[in-house]
């Protein structure tokens, strides 16, 4: 994972390369709220590869980088 400052800070570090995916960093924090809140739960169990699909499905995060094989 990279942070940037700005889309032109990316397109300057990609210097004609294809991007990967890009997400603004609160969706990134939402992301990781809805992967990982739960886990301190004492009755956690982990997710499934579904239930992980369903979390990126809605926070908007579709495509084929984020499907999930």
């Amino acid at each position: 994972m990279l942070l940037f400052r700005s889309e032109d800070h990316v397109d300057r570090w990609l210097a004609g390369r294809t991007p990967g995916a890009t997400v603004p960093i609160s969706k990134l924090a939402e992301l990781a709220d809805a992967w990982w809140g739960d886990r301190l739960d004492p009755a956690w169990e982990p997710h499934t590869r579904e239930q992980n699909q369903q979390i990126l499905d809605d926070l908007g995060l579709t495509g084929p980088f984020w499907r999930l094989g």
